[in-house]
């Protein structure tokens, strides 16, 4: 089976939001937690270690993330934000727990800050016995209200972070999700500062003016880790999904769209309350999938971004998931449409690893 890498997993905040503990597989957690907050508000969860190994997930870009107070949607939601300075508290603790996560279970997950890390992560997943691999953790920060200042881009990397998000809803740096925008002066200096660093900039949640004007502008790396095709979406109501204009130019800038097996990203107007999981497959998602390697007229930019645990749950995932290990399923849909073993290793998780091995620093 092909390395996967996963662009999107929400793991610090549900670690830290509910006491999920990732070291446990997907179905243990779910036994624990039956009757519990976490499960009637975030569903039962789809990861775990033992499932990444099954999965063969490598790599996860984990998610500092938290809700501006604005956007709660329960009276004990403690993890909101009404300043800058209470979203940097938050995510620092986020980040925070990954360096506890990853020095309490070495063996299990590690930080990858740089391409040496990554190039020894990669040794290992090719010299130690099966289900005894780490997974690499790349942190990404999804909405960069945390950064009160500039000056903290340098702290920030020291840390850890690589890739930035400016937005999840609008933010002070930019039109966003449910609250459409451009990019404002703020964000553009944040531009310009994130590539000081090499930052990778994801495009995910940006309202599209504003991620158009940041392809123009950004002269670091730029991906989209986490949204599907809206071309392939009719009557989708949000601003959440990618126009082909926007995935042409993250094509053009060499950049990797990240599709998610969210249904509601799969079908307008999907919901648990009305609809059943079978009413969509895993060929659904694979459709995403094809629809940018037609646009590219290659397999070198597309790849997956699950966002699994990110607000949802196995409920609201196509039939065929159970946990994170079934996306390993997509290979064979992908080869009966006539993609190569080759093609198949790059969306699966080779082209994050590319971009990964040029962006990261190197030491």
């Amino acid at each position: 089976m092909h390395i996967i890498v996963d662009a999107h997993a929400d793991l610090a905040w549900n670690m830290l939001k509910y006491g999920r503990d990732y070291t446990r597989a997907a179905h243990e957690t779910r036994q624990l937690e039956i009757g519990s907050q976490a499960a009637a508000e975030n569903g039962d969860t789809l990861l775990g270690w033992p499932d990444y190994q099954r999965a063969r997930v490598a790599v996860v870009f984990s998610t500092l993330y938290a809700t501006p107070f604005r956007w709660k949607t329960t009276d004990n939601e403690l993890h909101t934000y009404k300043t800058f300075d209470e979203a940097h508290r938050l995510y620092r603790d986020q980040l925070d727990a990954y360096h506890r996560l990853t020095d309490s279970h070495p063996d299990k997950f590690r930080l990858l800050r740089s391409q040496s890390d990554l190039s020894l992560l990669l040794d290992d997943w090719h010299d130690l016995p099966e289900s005894s691999h780490p997974v690499g953790l790349v942190v990404l920060m999804e909405g960069a209200e945390a950064i009160r200042e500039l000056s903290e881009l340098e702290e920030w990397h020291e840390k850890g972070l690589r890739l930035i998000g400016p937005a999840w809803v609008g933010t002070r740096y930019s039109g966003g999700w449910r609250e459409p925008g451009p990019l404002t002066d703020d964000g553009r200096k944040l531009l310009s500062a994130m590539s000081d660093f090499n930052f990778i900039l994801d495009l995910s949640h940006m309202d599209e003016p504003a991620a158009l004007e940041a392809l123009d502008r950004y002269e670091g790396p730029i991906v989209a880790t986490h949204g599907n095709c809206l071309s392939l979406v009719p009557g989708f109501a949000s601003n959440r999904l990618f126009s082909d204009r926007l995935i042409e130019g993250v094509i053009e800038r060499d950049g990797v769209i990240g599709v998610v097996p969210f249904n509601p990203y799969l079908k307008a107007g999907w919901t648990t309350a009305k609809s059943r999981r079978e009413e969509l497959s895993l060929a659904d998602l694979a459709n995403h999938i094809d629809h940018i390697c037609q646009m590219a007229g290659d397999s070198l930019h597309a790849g997956i971004g699950s966002d699994f645990d990110g607000g949802f749950g196995v409920q609201s995932v196509p039939h065929e998931i159970d946990t994170v290990a079934d996306l390993q399923n997509l290979v064979s849909l992908l080869m009966a449409r006539g993609y190569s073993d080759t093609d198949t290793e790059n969306i699966l998780g080779g082209n994050w690893i590319t971009r990964l091995k040029r962006e990261l620093p190197a030491s």
